[in-house]
């Protein structure tokens, strides 16, 4: 029988209420007892000063694997995970092949199974090759341990398709993830349309590319009943569109990303292609929005969008570069030290939108600290200050604008069904 204690920390579980400075036990990976003054005979971790809560879930990441291995592959993506802070995370489908399949979504289970140091549940596709054309096989994707589907990275344009794919996935209760980009406003788009892109001389993305679309899907689960969940909210008119759909009664949920909290596309002057991402950096204003969407409830939960690359995709002009930020290391210090630190997020709703709501929006039996369950833990030292050095990444993806950046408060531990799997970003 194995045990460990952690002594003296500041727990936090919004789940169940909990806020205050006492013990937790874990027995053979399970969470046995969260009290005060635990005595047993066991490992003990000093937590003292630190913020104890359940393991950190994101349920937007890239895995790249299969197909992409050299851009981040199932053992690396999932060391970068534990090595931020996060137990638990949902792998989207735009791999090669596409999870489109039973066999795929099989394989990536297997490997996360095998190489993996963190739980890890496939995304499936809305369509076969993510084409937006012909509904995939969900029920064999769902047999096959998928918990959402998504066309993330392509937007569904057909209404009619989003629609079947609605209606189908409400049989089973499933939420349908959607990526909101009218493509025909956004084609060939650089980043934030505005002020910044004129100046910049980079092709514009209006935000209202992603608000049509937003509206749409709130309109299509609002005649189906289904759950439509957002992905990567970054635009004011997104949030007050959710907003009224939630006062509606509408089954809407939604994330947003680090980045689209804390950088604007000014920051794009500097040509950096590590600041090009999809949806791309808005404005101020917007930024202002979705902080004020995550006290009021409107966002349900924060996840990186982890979206890893190799050199070569982003050693390039600023208009060939891809998509996509790095984000799966950096994410709690980022909200700690741009949300939490600024007061801008009080603790308790910044760990219950990286826990138990993003848990929530999928139906995961995780984000919480109750007698019984496996022992998913993450221990933050929000005193801990430490520069963003992205060759000491353990993701392949060294693609981050926040890279020289000095952040303080980081993840201190990452346990994984009562292992330590991380300890001061060192994988263990």
């Amino acid at each position: 029988m194995t045990k460990l204690l952690v002594k003296g920390g500041r727990v936090i579980d919004p789940a169940n209420g909990i806020d205050e400075v006492i013990d937790l036990l874990v027995t053979d990976g399970i969470i046995a007892a969260v009290d005060k003054n635990i005595k047993a005979a066991a490992e003990v971790i000093d937590a003292a000063g630190l913020i104890v809560c359940p393991g950190l879930v994101d349920i937007h990441t890239h895995l790249r694997e299969p197909g992409y291995e050299y851009k981040e592959d199932i053992a690396s993506g999932t060391r970068a995970a534990a090595a931020g802070g996060f137990t638990t995370i949902c792998c989207m489908p735009n791999t090669k092949p596409v999870i489109d399949n039973g066999a795929t979504a099989s394989f990536v289970r297997e490997r996360a199974r095998k190489s993996g140091v963190v739980n890890v549940y496939p995304v499936g596709a809305i369509t076969q090759q993510q084409e937006g054309k012909r509904l995939a096989p969900i029920a064999e994707l769902i047999a096959a341990g998928c918990v959402a589907v998504s066309d993330d990275g392509q937007a569904v344009m057909s209404s009619e398709v989003m629609k079947n794919a609605l209606e189908y996935a409400k049989m089973w209760g499933l939420p349908v993830l959607s990526h909101c980009e009218d493509k025909n406003l956004s084609h060939n788009g650089q980043m934030n349309e505005g002020y910044y892109s004129i100046l910049y001389g980079l092709k514009g993305i209006p935000a209202v590319a992603e608000d049509i679309m937003v509206s749409r899907d709130i309109l299509l689960a609002e005649l189906t009943g289904a759950h439509v969940h957002i992905c990567h909210v970054s635009t004011r008119g997104a949030v007050e569109l959710i907003r009224r759909a939630k006062k509606k009664g509408i089954h809407v949920t939604c994330e947003v990303a680090p980045h689209h909290l804390t950088l604007t596309d000014e920051i794009v002057g500097t040509y950096d292609t590590d600041t090009k991402v999809n949806p791309p950096l808005r404005t101020g204003n917007d930024i202002e929005a979705l902080i004020a969407a995550l006290s009021d409830g409107t966002i349900d939960c924060i996840a990186t969008d982890h979206a890893p690359h190799n050199i070569e995709s982003k050693d390039c002009e600023y208009n060939l570069a891809a998509y996509g930020i790095s984000g799966l290391e950096t994410a709690v210090a980022v909200c700690m030290d741009w949300l939490f630190h600024t007061g801008k997020v009080n603790i308790n709703q910044l760990i219950k939108l990286l826990t138990i709501q993003p848990a929530e929006v999928l139906r995961l039996n995780r984000g919480t600290l109750d007698i019984g369950a496996e022992a998913d833990i993450t221990i933050i030292n929000p005193e801990t200050k430490k520069q963003v050095v992205p060759n000491r990444f353990y993701s392949k993806g060294t693609n981050t604008p926040y890279k020289g950046m000095m952040l303080k408060g980081w993840p201190y531990m990452t346990i994984v069904k009562g292992r330590i799997v991380a300890r001061d970003g060192i994988i263990l």
